[in-house]
């Protein structure tokens, strides 16, 4: 199912309501959860004392957390739009001062120039529109320090409507498997309704055209892949 721009609030509703379950989920809901967070974690790099990070579509802060854990003296910037995705966020980070939060749709939202050594996102972008996401990309782009990385960890459509059969249909069998209850598999197939998934190669054709450099598919099972673009550190 395509997704319209105005259907946003949609997207906001599904994960203000999975917002307290979300965390305890993940497992379940994504097979291959150790090895796509796990890519995506050895991707993150700087050579700053103390990187800033943007987290886009942070949600819960899962992935900010993994972040942390590989650089400890990381600035963290989380943006999403559901409240209470970012209050399980605020949580998590009780305490730490080197976080902050905004609430916020970051397609709309304006970013600095310059203002951040690593860009990392999960299982958020592909609810944009293809115009939105090209959009997105260059304004990342920009809003990267030279030298700064960008990693999307995120579902990623099958080059065929065939491929893309195989990935729900294997998707829902090992959910099925996974000891989820059916009402938290139901959500989370009511959720991805409003998914725009885009092809693989485009996405990285699209980073590429923003001016990231060494982009490339560095990990990816059924329709979760994990894509890397790098700024160059000089133009």
């Amino acid at each position: 199912m395509r997704r319209r721009c105005g259907d946003e609030p949609n997207v906001k509703k599904h994960f203000d309501a999975a917002a307290g379950q979300y965390d305890e989920q993940r497992r379940g809901l994504i097979p291959c959860f150790d090895g796509f967070y796990g890519m995506a974690i050895s991707l993150v790099a700087s050579d700053a004392a103390s990187p800033r990070v943007l987290d886009l579509g942070a949600g819960t802060g899962l992935l900010a957390a993994m972040v942390r854990s590989k650089l400890p003296q990381a600035r963290l910037s989380l943006i999403d739009m559901s409240e209470s995705m970012l209050e399980v966020a605020r949580q998590r980070f009780a305490g730490d001062p080197d976080v902050e939060y905004t609430v916020a749709d970051y397609s709309a939202h304006t970013f600095e120039p310059g203002s951040y050594d690593i860009i990392v996102s999960s299982l958020s972008i592909h609810h944009l529109t293809h115009p939105a996401k090209q959009a997105l990309f260059k304004k990342l782009y920009d809003a990267l320090t030279p030298g700064g990385v960008f990693v999307n960890a995120d579902q990623v459509a099958g080059a065929t409507e065939a491929a893309d059969a195989y990935y729900r249909q294997r998707w829902l069998a090992e959910i099925a498997a996974s000891g989820l209850s059916q009402a938290a598999i139901d959500a989370s197939v009511e959720r991805r309704a409003v998914d725009i998934n885009a092809k693989l190669g485009d996405q990285m054709d699209w980073l590429s055209q923003a001016g990231f450099q060494n982009v490339d598919c560095m990990y990816k099972y059924l329709d979760f892949a994990v894509f890397y673009g790098l700024k160059p550190a000089t133009p």
